[in-house]
């Protein structure tokens, strides 16, 4: 083979991997007010205090410190949307079972985490939060059943607040796109080929690598921080300028490096609050 061959076919795989890899340009100046954002994860919950996680305790107090929230949702059996993490019940509310196999009438008789609160619905907590701090919502889709996209638009379309929707499942991106261009989406991932093994390999090598990006082309990418030395992310963010998001940050040195690499932080812990404040402010005046 001659080495005009082999050039030709290095620099052909190179053009079609930034293909694949390519975000959406054409809602820069929307994402604008969402960079240095710190959301709070779920909520700012405590278990310490009894402030499980997604509950509305941890949405007012994520409100009453000012901060932008993050938080999960899920589409029940009988096609409500609610707020919950885990597809499996068991860890937070004690029970076997999965949200999507439970009615959202045998979902609000649980308890998180041997608390009062109960499992919101998504409606719920857009009432509550009515614009005061900005949202981003991760949409758990287990299969590629993406009716819980069509439901959760419904209720958004209702809301005037600030918001930023986001899923591992670049087929919901990709609904989004298709559905409700003008919605800020985000492709999740992290190290995806080391853990969630249910899912074929090919599959979680493709949206570790950020090569679904062609299905959904997402306004930003939201990666596990202890990954982000990913090649892909490094050049979708530092050469494509693409907004990046790192989670969870739960230690002050996460936090620091996070802010001084990313444009949004999804962190936990109260204590991390303030050390945020002072980082922030910190970037703010040497820029």
């Amino acid at each position: 083979m001659h080495w005009y061959v082999i050039i030709g076919i290095v620099i052909f795989f190179i053009i079609f991997y930034i293909i694949l890899l390519m975000p959406n340009f054409s809602h820069r100046e929307a994402m604008k007010p969402f960079l240095g954002l710190a959301f709070a994860h779920r909520g700012l919950h405590d278990a310490r205090k009894l402030i499980p996680e997604n509950s509305m305790y941890a949405f007012k107090e994520a409100v009453r410190h000012k901060l932008a929230i993050e938080l999960d949702i899920h589409l029940t059996r009988d096609n409500q949307v609610v707020v919950f993490h885990d597809e499996l019940l068991e860890r937070v509310c004690g029970v076997p079972g999965t949200v999507e196999d439970s009615t959202y009438e045998e979902l609000r008789m649980l308890h998180l985490l041997n608390t009062d609160e109960h499992i919101p619905l998504f409606k719920e907590v857009l009432d509550y939060i009515d614009g005061r701090v900005p949202l981003l919502i991760e949409l758990k889709l287990p299969t590629q059943d993406m009716r819980l996209c069509s439901y959760a638009m419904e209720l958004l379309s209702q809301y005037e607040g600030a918001y930023l929707v986001q899923s591992f499942n670049s087929l919901g991106m990709r609904w989004f796109k298709q559905n409700a261009s003008d919605i800020l989406r985000g492709q999740l991932s992290s190290a995806l080929t080391k853990s969630n093994k249910e899912n074929p390999y090919i599959v979680r090598f493709c949206v570790q690598h950020l090569l679904t990006n062609i299905l959904c082309r997402p306004d930003f990418i939201s990666y596990k921080l202890a990954d982000a030395g990913n090649p892909s992310l490094r050049l979708i963010h530092r050469v494509f300028k693409t907004p990046a998001a790192v989670w969870t940050l739960r230690t002050e040195k996460a936090c620091r490096k996070a802010v001084e690499n990313y444009d949004m932080y999804i962190f936990e812990h109260e204590e991390n609050v303030k050390c945020f404040e002072n980082v922030l402010k910190n970037k703010q005046n040497n820029l």
